[in-house]
């Protein structure tokens, strides 16, 4: 690792901590829920070595990460049902590559700005009762077995 790259990952938050409350994890990147009430269901695939773009990986990894992004997508699409889900990868306040995966409804707060933009309104509607358990099973039927980082499977 670089002189420089090092540095940044001895600052980068998503180095030192999950991020999240973790749903599946192998060696190449994990996926966590994030805690909003607003949008349940959202979740950030996150590189699990420190990177900042996507061009930053070989092919296979990139590959591989898509995999992962476009099944926390079709597991939110099946057990939540919402109208869309947004995919965004930004880093520009902490640069270490991941993907948020969100859920959304036609009306919830912001639909249809970006969740980072002026709410459009209050509340939302009903959303379906999925439990962070029923997500992670549903990521390890489409993924495999979750595995630790450092860890053979």
């Amino acid at each position: 690792m670089s002189g420089h790259l090092a540095r940044a990952a001895d600052e980068c938050e998503l180095c030192h901590a999950p991020g999240g409350e973790l749903l599946w994890e192998d060696a190449l990147c994990r996926v966590i829920a994030v805690a909003d009430d607003d949008y349940p269901g959202f979740c950030r695939v996150i590189l699990n070595r420190h990177a900042a773009e996507m061009s930053d990986l070989d092919a296979g990894e990139q590959q591989a990460l898509m995999r992962v992004v476009l099944a926390v997508e079709g597991a939110l699409r099946q057990l939540y049902r919402p109208d869309k889900i947004n995919l965004a990868s930004f880093g520009n306040v902490v640069p270490h590559l991941h993907w948020h995966v969100i859920p959304r409804w036609k009306d919830d707060r912001h639909f249809p700005q970006p969740i980072w933009g002026t709410p459009q309104r209050t509340g939302g509607g009903v959303r379906p009762a999925v439990s962070r358990r029923q997500l992670a099973g549903e990521l390890a039927q489409r993924l495999g077995a979750p595995q630790r980082r450092g860890t053979a499977g």
